[in-house]
């Protein structure tokens, strides 16, 4: 295990490889996330509900989870069919827009340890 640099936090590896920080704060690992994350999931393991509800209201991403695997972000495993796609983009549409494609989501997932095989 090797300590983590300032240009790993930015890196998307595919691999089973983690960039880990260790923080004081919920308030610093919330700065750190938002700084560093792909707006896609995120996740936090906690059994304290003030720290997931303030998790789940400020980590900016599509997906915020407590307590479950963020490789439940599918859109077959959110009932949405098959997936054809994903952003990470809070506006996605290109060309005419209506209401509908001025709308962003924000899906808060709660859990008790759940995974994805």
């Amino acid at each position: 295990c090797i300590p983590a640099t300032e240009e790993d936090y930015g890196t998307e590896y595919l691999d089973y490889i983690l960039s880990v920080k260790t923080v004081d704060s919920v308030e610093e690992a919330i700065a750190h996330i938002n700084r560093y994350n792909t707006k896609h999931s995120e996740c936090i393991v906690t059994e304290n509900t003030e720290t997931a509800e303030k998790f789940l209201n400020e980590v900016d991403a599509a997906c915020v989870y407590v307590n479950a695997s963020t490789r439940f972000t599918d859109g077959f495993e959110f009932g949405f069919g098959a997936e054809i796609g994903i952003s990470t983009q809070k506006l996605h549409a290109r060309g005419p827009m209506g209401l509908k494609e001025l709308t962003s989501y924000k899906y808060k997932i709660h859990g008790n340890g759940q995974i994805r095989r």
